[in-house]
């Protein structure tokens, strides 16, 4: 089985060079033109999705060669473009940069070659004239796989400037597909960890996707574009599908209650220790549904990261799966009986999510009958007994606070401890970005030992809790959910 759906991928040299308005305005423009665009996202970004999914009206979606896999690209891109009429893949950091030490992995080239996709080269040309020929040329030459099939030159100052760039690109042989002027730059604001979110400013976001719109169908050959894309060569395999991706994996052993049970061993072995389990409490307002247990999933401007294929699989799984605002919510869902608390930015709406106590509470207790409990990241920092001194729910004797170092990377990890997501030694790779440290309390094991950069062991497991800075993408791991769910089931 193959297709051919037309695709471009948007690169840059670098990070900063417009790939974000390039792509997001190209799908917009397509839209506009009534065709059905698939957004894709190359690593692990969040936030950039956001903006795909306002200027197409569908899920924005990652492709992360290292945290699904090589072997996973093309399916994941199969399942998100389907039915669609064209797909647009924006890059990430620089054409050729890729997960540090391993070599072209999850470089925007790397997918690029698996999707077997034409590349766009968006160029920042505001201090140069001639030399955007050698640029391009030394990108379009470096890898003879990667088809550099046009560029768009960003940040153009005149005509003038403009007639000396398109006369060096002449002799590089690269055709350019489009020109924006500096002076047409939109406002995208940025703080400490890249774009704001979507969800932080929806009215303004839905202006500044239809400025982009508007500045690449003005200054982009898009009949060009449309050409380039149609060129794509066929992605051979099956889409991804979160039924099947289950049903063919094997299930994963539950955890078994063993309040006695010794620390894990914190040199990353399969042979750490089961998490203890208290017995399982009343939690008010839960409804016992065995069968379809109902699974909340936070959002709202506060939690913004998560990845759409962990509520597919969530579903796939047999749980209800229901959204839930902390911001805004003063309980969780109905019959909620498991919790996933994903990333994003409880340290800007700590005051807000701790004045929310009736929430807090309703954590706290599900945490505390033992329901099993997934957080990444700031789902890690709501759980803590506090966040820069601001209550939170209280579930881990955690205190958490800003800090000025930004932590960011990919992370080879192993599971240390038994827990509601994986057995102990269990392998996953993941991605850390935030700018926050914990310090830790009591009464829990670690949750992974982390490989990469140094060896360390991170994260907390406490009875049905997972909690953890690492964001890991289920779809490397389809039992994950499924292991979830059915501890949904038992608790």
């Amino acid at each position: 089985m193959s297709s051919s759906i037309p695709r471009l991928v948007i690169a840059a040299p670098s990070s900063g060079s417009g790939k974000t308005t390039v792509a997001t305005g190209l799908m917009a423009a397509f839209a506009a033109r009534g065709l059905a665009v698939s957004p894709h996202k190359v690593g692990p970004d969040y936030i950039d999705p956001g903006y795909h999914a306002l200027a197409t009206g569908r899920v924005g979606r990652n492709l992360d060669a290292y945290l699904c896999g090589p072997e996973q690209i093309g399916p994941l891109f199969l399942h998100g473009a389907r039915g669609c009429d064209i797909a647009v893949v924006e890059g990430v950091m620089g054409l050729y940069d890729g997960a540090a030490g391993e070599g072209e992995l999850a470089s925007t080239a790397h997918v690029a070659k698996l999707l077997r996709a034409p590349v766009v080269l968006v160029v920042d040309a505001s201090s140069q004239s001639r030399s955007v020929a050698a640029l391009v040329h030394g990108f379009a030459s470096w890898d003879p796989q990667v088809r550099v099939g046009g560029v768009i030159l960003n940040k153009v100052a005149s005509d003038r400037h403009e007639e000396l760039l398109r006369e060096a690109l002449d002799s590089a042989g690269v055709p350019v597909l489009g020109v924006l002027r500096r002076v047409a730059q939109v406002d995208t604001p940025s703080r400490h960890l890249g774009l704001v979110p979507v969800a932080e400013r929806r009215g303004e976001a839905v202006e500044a996707v239809a400025a982009m719109a508007a500045q690449v169908a003005a200054g982009c050959d898009l009949d060009a574009l449309h050409g380039l894309a149609r060129g794509a060569g066929a992605v051979s395999g099956a889409a991804w599908d979160a039924a099947e991706v289950l049903a063919s994996s094997p299930p994963p052993p539950l955890p078994v209650p063993n309040p006695g049970a010794a620390p894990p061993d914190p040199r990353f072995g399969p042979e750490g220790a089961s998490s203890s389990d208290s017995p399982r409490g009343g939690t008010p307002g839960r409804a016992e549904t065995p069968d379809k247990p109902v699974v909340a999933i936070a959002g709202g401007p506060a939690f913004t990261f998560s990845y759409a294929e962990h509520a597919e699989l969530l579903t796939a799984a047999g749980a209800e799966v229901l959204p839930f605002d902390p911001l805004r919510d003063e309980q969780l869902p109905d019959g909620t009986r498991g919790l996933v608390i994903g990333g994003g930015f409880p340290e800007v709406y700590a005051a807000e999510l701790s004045g929310n106590e009736p929430l807090r509470k309703a954590v706290a207790a599900l945490a505390g009958s033992g329901a099993p409990v997934a957080a990444e990241c700031a789902g890690l920092l709501y759980l803590c007994r506090e966040l820069d001194g601001l209550p939170m729910c209280g579930v881990l004797d955690v205190s958490a606070r800003m800090s000025e170092r930004l932590t960011l990377g990919y992370r080879d990890a192993v599971a240390v401890s038994d827990s509601v997501l994986a057995p102990a030694g269990t392998r996953m790779r993941a991605h850390e970005f935030h700018r926050t440290v914990v310090e830790p309390g009591s009464g829990t094991a670690p949750a992974w030992g982390v490989r990469t950069p140094v060896r360390r062991v991170e994260g907390f497991v406490q009875q049905g809790v997972h909690a953890s800075y690492l964001h890991t993408h289920w779809a490397a791991q389809p039992g994950v959910a499924r292991r979830f769910v059915e501890r949904c089931r038992t608790s």
